[in-house]
């Protein structure tokens, strides 16, 4: 009988017991993804936890970098991050996400102005009435919670960040599962 190399002989089994369990399918998760109760792949929350930290380490406000560098880190993540869920059924948690990191960015960009004179400013150079643009310049709230007032966002719409080169998750996702854009899902015209 011929004799096995050293690496091919057997070895102890052993299992990793937070990896292997029995349980629900809706709670167990496998390469950040999980199964919902129709069947479907979903993201899981796990890995949509590590995202916001991800893009909460690159839009802090004290990095000291523009907001255009600030945005071309940002789509160069989340444009590979996007691309390996294209499989999930993500669109509602995707437009959430792409909502909350618009709000870390007028955030940034207020903090940005730094002064009073400079907030109002650039609100009024961007649509915001000027009696708006003081008040809110003058207020003494925070910078996030200044990011969330109807001003910033009249100041800094979507359109805003659309020209400034911000990619939407969600729309980079829809794009990615268009028919014709995945695999065998071509149509295919028959020969006659």
């Amino acid at each position: 009988m011929a004799r096995l190399p050293p690496c091919w002989k057997a070895s102890p089994t052993r299992v990793n017991q937070a990896k292997s369990a029995v349980a629900h399918v809706r709670e167990r998760t496998f390469l950040g993804h999980r199964l919902t109760a129709g069947g479907f792949l979903s993201i899981a929350n796990k890995s949509l936890t590590r995202l916001k930290e991800r893009l909460r380490a690159i839009t802090r406000r004290n990095r000291g970098i523009s907001l255009a560098a600030m945005i071309a880190q940002t789509n160069a993540f989340t444009t590979g991050w996007v691309t390996y869920y294209r499989h999930a059924r993500a669109q509602t948690v995707l437009r959430e996400i792409d909502s909350w990191l618009r709000r870390k960015l007028r955030c940034v960009r207020l903090k940005q102005c730094k002064r009073t004179m400079t907030i109002a400013t650039f609100l009024r150079e961007n649509g915001v009435p000027e009696w708006q643009a003081w008040i809110f310049a003058l207020s003494g709230k925070g910078w996030w919670r200044l990011s969330g007032s109807p001003q910033a966002a009249h100041g800094m719409p979507n359109a805003w960040f659309d020209q400034a080169g911000l990619s939407s998750l969600a729309l980079q996702h829809a794009a990615l599962n268009r028919t014709g854009n995945r695999r065998d899902t071509q149509y295919v015209r028959p020969v006659v």
